[in-house]
């Protein structure tokens, strides 16, 4: 299917109904972490000084799965517009399994997340949980193989890029807005590059993580009633590992030079500062999974800048790399 072909009120009911979804029920996630312990407390490296729910995780997880699930029963019982509906039951009919496949590992990715806000899970089960969602999704067919044939070669990478994405997004949640707003712009970049291909059901899945994003960032910045925590900072980094391998960057109607190269150039500043922080831990002898204050945004601050706007600049970063990429395609 064209890129003009596919109905763009399809794409804007995604985004819209996902933003929706997420920004009316944090409140309700909110209350619920509240009244069951899940919240942030004060203390060290930490300027809020009282406890703040770890709500955002949650509700960006009910605003991708609601939708879709709305969508998919609509289409079952036939009462979706008829325009779009054809291709829709094709793309799901031919990805089922994969779809069914992201949508498990985004729940499992959240309830690790939970597990870790609410035990603060020792290293080793974080990245062993992290590893069996990479190689359930490679097993499904989410894989990347960077043109070299060989099976073993294709799930090695596909579960090193997971890991790193997951842990990069993990890292950038050290400021309000920082984190989520990298995921809105990276969700965004890549569903316009898959609506300009065509591949409108990886731009509707683009469109409804970007969407369920945006509506948690009016609960977090500039100032915070809700943290992503652990389990939306997780799924966060796995919504955007999964976006960067969804897409066909080179396709016949777009030969881009370097192909390989877009998900890296989207996703540079997350990581870019993990490899920075993690050289840095190294040099200084301590071990990379404990945090400090040097990540880009803290140097931002140091040298001068307040925290919004740290944020507003490392954003304006992120998405000028995002429309280099647009157009360069």
């Amino acid at each position: 299917m064209s890129a003009l072909s596919f109905p763009f009120n399809v794409y804007l009911a995604a985004f819209a109904s996902a933003f929706a979804t997420t920004l009316l029920t944090l409140p309700l996630w909110r209350k619920w972490c509240l009244r069951t312990g899940l919240v942030d407390d004060p203390g060290h490296r930490k300027i809020h000084d009282a406890p703040i729910p770890l709500a955002g995780g949650l509700a960006v997880l009910t605003g991708l799965l609601l939708p879709l699930i709305a969508a998919v029963i609509l289409l079952k019982l036939h009462f979706w517009p008829s325009a779009p509906a054809a291709p829709l039951a094709h793309g799901f009919d031919r990805r089922e399994w994969q779809i069914i496949a992201i949508l498990v590992g985004a729940v499992a990715i959240t309830i690790f997340g939970w597990l870790d806000d609410r035990h603060e899970l020792r290293p080793l089960p974080k990245f062993a949980g992290q590893l069996l969602i990479a190689l359930l999704l490679a097993a499904a067919g989410v894989r990347i193989t960077l043109f070299v044939p060989n099976i073993f070669f294709s799930y090695a990478v596909t579960a090193l890029w997971l890991l790193t994405v997951i842990n990069a997004f993990n890292f950038m949640d050290n400021m309000n807005g920082l984190c989520a707003g990298l995921g809105v712009i990276g969700a965004g970049c890549f569903g316009a590059l898959a609506a300009a291909d065509g591949q409108y059901l990886v731009a509707l899945i683009a469109l409804l993580a970007c969407g369920a994003l945006l509506g948690f960032l009016p609960h977090n910045f500039p100032q915070a009633r809700a943290f992503l925590g652990d389990s939306g900072s997780h799924l966060t980094g796995y919504l955007l590992a999964v976006l960067a391998i969804l897409p066909h960057f080179y396709t016949a109607q777009h030969p881009r030079r370097l192909a390989v190269l877009t998900p890296l150039v989207v996703l540079a500043i997350p990581l870019l500062d993990l490899a920075w922080v993690v050289l840095l831990r190294r040099r200084m002898g301590k071990p990379f999974y404990v945090g400090d204050t040097n990540h880009l945004s803290h140097r931002l601050v140091r040298a001068g800048l307040s925290r919004t706007t740290a944020v507003l600049l490392i954003w304006l970063a992120a998405a000028a790399l995002g429309a280099l990429v647009q157009v360069a395609g």
